[in-house]
């Protein structure tokens, strides 16, 4: 109970403190995105939230109008959807900023298994049904682990080397974070994540290797 509310407390002072901050920086980019490519600033795609709530998630636009039903869910380092605008926001992670909206409103918060489509989990199966008990997140130790997504998949058939060689380490990381979570970790992950885009990496020893325990960090 206890861990519960400093994190929802800690999700509202950080978020309201970040959306304040990064306004300006926000709204350059939504100038930007209306600039490069017709369509909204804003991509809201369906996504699993805890207990398979279903909840639109909030992203800057970085592909092209309809970019779903014109490809696959994952994204190739040369996919022909991503705008030029796109393309830089993804590489520094700033699509991802209006997802503090959602952590205000409560569909998410910012250390939690991030949030999937549908089509991923309505495959769990067992003990992987557990990633759904809690808020999904900003931020995790699969975000860590897997901090150039893009890179990690190239180009090809990037949908099934994600389902094949990508989504199983996701879950391992997702269900690490279930059995050991505690505003300890919450904290070391926000740090990693924060240093992270800035280069450094390691900065708290949290090892972030799939199937690592406790006891390993």
């Amino acid at each position: 109970m206890i861990y519960r509310v400093a994190k929802r407390l800690t999700d509202l002072g950080l978020s309201s403190a970040a959306v304040l901050v990064l306004a300006p920086a926000m709204l350059l980019i939504a100038l930007l995105i209306k600039a490069g490519s017709p369509g909204p600033v804003f991509y809201r795609g369906e996504r699993a939230g805890k207990n398979g709530r279903v909840f639109r998630i909030l992203k800057f636009r970085s592909m092209v109008v309809d970019a779903e039903r014109k490809g696959g869910f994952s994204t190739a380092i040369d996919d022909p959807r991503l705008t030029g605008t796109g393309r830089f926001i993804r590489k520094y992670k700033l699509d991802e900023l209006p997802q503090f909206f959602n952590v205000l409103v409560g569909d998410m918060s910012l250390v939690g298994p991030r949030p999937q489509v549908l089509f991923y989990t309505n495959k769990y199966t067992g003990e992987e049904r557990s990633i759904l008990s809690v808020k999904p997140g900003i931020t995790d130790l699969a975000s860590l682990y897997f901090a150039d997504m893009d890179s990690v998949l190239g180009s090809g058939d990037v949908d099934a080397r994600y389902l094949a060689e990508v989504e199983p380490v996701k879950n391992k990381l997702r269900l690490r974070y279930i059995r050991e979570q505690s505003y300890l970790l919450d904290m070391r992950i926000l740090v990693e994540t924060a240093f992270k885009l800035i280069g450094f990496e390691n900065v708290t020893g949290l090892n972030v290797s799939p199937g690592k325990s406790k006891a390993n960090g």
